[in-house]
């Protein structure tokens, strides 16, 4: 079973993938060149990277040569900053819509989505980054 993120969420993730996977070089990427590496519909993607850059996790320049970047290391960034930002209610937990003390059921969902935070806020966009180029190595040395 898994979680169901919405796509937004997905992209923003993949955005911010992309974006630690481009040369160190300082170098803005256009949204084009993110949606084609990352295969994000580009009619999307402008509206996700104002959102992560309203969010701190992006920034932007302007011009010809203008474009996004990371705003902070990619070590520094995790996927539960992605998911707050898009599917908050994914880490609350269940609204209360009664009045009992314990429901054992809440208690139960309350500790999943306990877990479920604990494993996005390990998860960095660096460690995307590295399973990505680790799998990209792997697929070259195979071919």
């Amino acid at each position: 079973m898994g979680v169901r993120l919405s796509a937004k969420t997905v992209y923003a993730a993949r955005a911010l993938l992309q974006l630690a996977l481009a040369p160190a070089d300082g170098e803005p990427m256009r949204i084009e060149d993110i949606a084609r590496a990352q295969d994000i519909p580009e009619r999307f993607l402008p509206q996700i990277l104002l959102a992560l850059k309203a969010a701190g996790l992006v920034a932007s320049r302007r011009g010809s040569q203008g474009g996004y970047l990371l705003a902070r290391s990619p070590s520094a960034i995790t996927l539960a900053d992605v998911v707050r930002r898009f599917d908050r209610e994914l880490l609350e937990g269940p609204a209360s819509e009664s009045a009992r003390a314990l429901d054992v059921v809440e208690e139960a969902l309350s500790r999943a989505g306990g877990a479920l935070e604990a494993a996005l806020e390990e998860t960095t966009v660096a460690d995307l980054a590295e399973r990505t180029r680790a799998a990209q190595s792997v697929l070259h040395y195979v071919i």
